[in-house]
């Protein structure tokens, strides 16, 4: 019953996820995280999850746009269960908005696909990527992605590797306009510190670590078998899925090197969930198919109410 009603792209998915999602992070506030309402907090709440449910809508565009999965709401699905099996991530707001970037900057990346203003979508996804950089510094390192879009897509034209570059210098430069003008210039000797957290002796005594780790392992076990199904099916769907891959390896990167908490995590989600998805859709038999995804949702919900206890 449940994968039968995901298994559509009808409006009423995105409002139930959107709904339930609204409700499990005001619950997460005032429960989990013990905030108080004030004047001062409810604004940057409001537009985190503002922002979470507008990521909902995104991911839903971009796998109905760029096709990397079937038509179906299994992606939002499996990101929102993400979510609430990493709880902490709405604890950080710097993960919430930086995904965000990193979720558009995606999209225009996937959107080269087209061969049609390339320069445009490159620019622009350099762009959102220094904006995501000012709430994660090591957010830069997808630039290697937008790199690798250019070799794979149009690597012949010379000004297309010249783009990201372009799109750097204009975004600091407007950066540093305005942080001159408040008197805020150190922000940039400040925040891009690069630090490697994962180097720290306490690294694996950070629960949050060892879950990220079994995370990591499930997908990488689900991505090999989406590949080899993908390679064998052919239909185009290969290259998009290498894209979504590094997008994932790049997140975890970022996970690990703020190993503080493993809120930044929630830059791989999107990634996970397409590779969920894609796996998900391999299921011919409907009740095997909702098994799967009744023992996801179970899984997300036990690892909360773990987490809730901690």
């Amino acid at each position: 019953m449940i994968s039968s009603f995901f298994g559509k792209t009808k409006p009423i998915n995105y409002v139930v996820l959107s709904v339930f999602l609204f409700l499990f992070y005001a619950g997460f506030v005032f429960l989990k995280a013990n905030q108080e309402i004030s004047v001062d907090t409810i604004p940057l709440n409001v537009l985190a999850v503002g922002v979470l449910l507008l990521s909902i809508y995104i991911i839903n565009r971009i796998v109905r746009v760029e096709k990397v999965t079937d038509f179906s709401s299994y992606a939002i699905l499996f990101f929102v269960l993400l979510i609430v099996a990493f709880s902490e991530v709405l604890a950080d707001k710097n993960a919430i908005f930086c995904n965000f970037f990193l979720l558009l900057a995606t999209w225009r990346l996937l959107a080269i696909k087209s061969i049609k203003n390339v320069k445009h979508k490159i620019f622009d996804a350099s762009l959102l990527i220094c904006a995501a950089s000012l709430f994660y510094d090591w957010a830069l390192v997808f630039f290697v992605l937008v790199f690798f879009v250019i070799n794979v897509y149009d690597r012949k034209t010379f000004k297309n590797w010249l783009v990201p570059i372009i799109g750097v210098l204009t975004f600091f430069i407007l950066t540093f306009a305005f942080l001159r003008l408040n008197g805020q210039t150190f922000f940039f000797a400040e925040h891009y510190r690069f630090s490697f957290d994962f180097l720290k002796t306490d690294f694996f005594s950070n629960p949050g670590i060892i879950k990220l780790l079994f995370y990591v392992l499930l997908l990488l076990a689900v991505m090999s078998l989406v590949f080899l199904k993908v390679r064998k099916k052919g239909g185009g769907k290969l290259v998009p899925l290498r894209i979504v891959f590094l997008a994932f390896v790049f997140g975890i990167f970022i996970s690990l090197f703020k190993s503080n908490s493993a809120s930044p995590v929630l830059i791989a989600f999107f990634p996970a969930a397409v590779f969920l998805t894609n796996y998900l859709e391999t299921i011919k038999k409907a009740r095997l198919k909702e098994v799967v995804v009744g023992i996801c949702i179970a899984l997300s919900f036990v690892l909360f109410l773990l987490e809730l206890n901690l």
